[in-house]
């Protein structure tokens, strides 16, 4: 029988680090967010409760039950703890398993699809290029892979997915990146809020 312990286990270890392949650890979080209190306490966290009490407060959970959700969620890599202990969704967790899942999208040998090659690798930024056409060409798939269309976006979500695009570039951090899908209303920001245009902004 498989414990939670032996479960846990196989989700710290990356895909293919034991033989556990993307599938694999995609099917394990999915398990894991089918069980209501702990998807209750993701989208807690996903709307912004930083702390035990106050994911308990807003997914109307007891303390209890939150710690053992977040015990799991925590477990699998689903949250994780960032500056000063605030809880916060592991947003590259799941971009990079719906990546690897995801077809190709592009003909590897286009002119748009060699300009990604080149400036995105491995899902994150290398650097911006110089050229207008190609600058935008790679906020627009920026814009694509990270914000669903019509979704509300507090700053602080937009902040973190787009600190992780820019953990590996050169010259470029998280307020540049925003400030650019801004201008060219990739984002429609208003009080604090975020949303991606339903009809994607040519640029």
């Amino acid at each position: 029988m498989t414990t939670d312990s032996d479960t846990a286990a196989e989700a710290r270890s990356g895909p293919g680090d034991d033989g556990t392949g993307t599938g694999e650890r995609a099917r394990q979080l999915i398990g894991l967010l089918a069980e209501e209190r702990r998807l209750r306490a993701l989208a807690a966290v996903a709307l912004g409760a930083d702390t035990p009490e106050r994911v308990a407060e807003a997914a109307g959970l007891s303390a209890k039950d939150t710690a053992l959700a977040l015990l799991r969620l925590r477990e699998q890599g689903a949250v994780t703890d960032g500056p000063a202990g605030a809880l916060a969704v592991s947003y590259g967790l799941f971009r990079e398993l719906a990546r690897r899942e995801r077809p190709a999208t592009r003909a590897g040998t286009g002119p748009d699809a060699a300009v990604l090659d080149t400036f995105v690798r491995h899902g994150r930024l290398v650097r911006l290029p110089a050229q207008w056409t190609r600058k935008k060409l790679v906020l627009r798939h920026i814009a694509e892979q990270t914000f669903e269309p019509g979704v509300a976006y507090p700053e602080r979500v937009v902040n973190e997915r787009l600190r992780a695009w820019c953990e590996d570039a050169d010259g470029i951090d998280h307020v540049t990146l925003r400030r650019y899908l801004v201008d060219l209303h990739h984002l429609h920001r208003s009080e604090g809020i975020y949303r991606c245009p339903e009809v994607p902004s040519a640029g």
